[in-house]
């Protein structure tokens, strides 16, 4: 258990910012999962629409510092190409 003051509060700061990143984390999930099942569906549009409102999420994650760039990057490649591959 922390004993300074300053560590205290640091553990709460903590706390608070890893509630922040979960909720982070968890939407970006949810926007892949959407575009993951629009392209099972097999309907391109649907899954493009997805793949909008998902990757600005995903690149937020990037700039809040919860993913690696390249981990993101990735993942949209990998998700653009099987949209690609619908059409």
């Amino acid at each position: 258990m922390a004993n300074h003051h300053s560590a205290k509060v640091r553990t709460r700061r903590n706390e608070r910012r890893r509630q922040i990143n979960k909720s982070r984390v968890s939407r970006i999930r949810t926007h892949v999962r959407k575009v993951e099942e629009a392209i099972e569906s097999g309907d391109q549009k649907v899954a493009a629409e997805a793949m909008k409102k998902a990757q600005p999420e995903m690149q937020r994650g990037v700039s809040k510092g919860v993913m690696h760039k390249n981990t993101v990057s990735r993942k949209i490649s990998r998700l653009v190409a099987r949209i690609k591959a619908l059409g």
